[in-house]
């Protein structure tokens, strides 16, 4: 269920901000989502695996509380990154 560490590689060069780059709140972001993504496509077919429904659920509080925060001290930053991801907001 987690993603390849060669996804997460991808995914931290696509979105850092500069060289070495892991934990602004834009890849922190696109690596929640990613993972976000992967745990649903389990659930839809692990209707009963109430586990990995709660990890999902922690997940996606993470990554609210994420977005209030970027949303919250650059809001062009904030709507470039739910642009680029796709996300509803």
């Amino acid at each position: 269920m987690a993603i390849s560490k060669e996804r997460k590689n991808e995914i931290i060069a696509q979105y850092a901000r500069h060289e070495g780059d892991t934990g602004s709140p834009e890849v922190q972001i696109a690596v929640l989502t990613e993972e976000i993504n992967t745990l649903n496509g389990h659930i839809r077919e692990h209707k009963k695996d109430h586990h990995s429904q709660r990890g999902l659920m922690k997940k996606v509080g993470h990554r609210r509380n994420l977005l209030a925060y970027l949303r919250n001290n650059d809001v062009a930053r904030y709507r470039e990154l739910i642009q680029s991801l796709g996300l509803r907001r």
